[in-house]
């Protein structure tokens, strides 16, 4: 057997290299969904900040809330960043792999198939992380709807 792959080899596993890469741009895709929704939840603490320190009393107690929700979605994003930059990163070993099997003439099949798992799971995960996140978002518009619906009563 020869150590030079040949052109059909090479086609072949860049065939099989195409839907990891896929994979790959779709996780792109989330993380640049998730950064924006940090920046954004960035920006809303931001504005809090002053007006925090210029209240008193239940205005101040509120909007105090409001930031330890906040802080805590910032910290959920993280997670589900890092867990979408994990999958990423098994997902590029996957293709490395591949290419590695190929080009060398090796086995590799169980280990290709328990980083793919192992990518699906940090997916999985950062999926459901953010999820948890937008879940906490809504509960604070429902804070915000309680607001209006007291307004209504008066």
């Amino acid at each position: 057997m020869s150590l030079s792959p040949s052109l059909t080899q090479v086609a072949a596993d860049i065939q099989l290299a195409v839907a990891p890469v896929f994979l790959l741009a779709g996780i792109g895709a989330f993380l640049n969904v998730s950064a924006g929704r940090l920046a954004r939840i960035t920006d809303r603490a931001r504005q809090l900040e002053p007006r925090i320190l210029a209240a008193r009393g239940a205005e101040h107690d509120k909007l105090l809330d409001e930031v330890r929700l906040i802080d805590t979605r910032i910290r959920i994003v993280n997670q589900a960043i890092s867990l979408s930059v994990l999958a990423a990163v098994l997902v590029s070993g996957v293709v490395v792999l591949l290419f590695a099997a190929g080009l060398a003439g090796l086995d590799l099949g169980r280990e290709i198939a328990l980083l793919f798992i192992a990518a699906m799971i940090a997916t999985g995960a950062g999926f459901a992380v953010f999820l948890w996140e937008t879940r906490l978002a809504i509960r604070s518009i429902r804070v915000a709807a309680d607001i209006l619906e007291h307004q209504a009563e008066d």
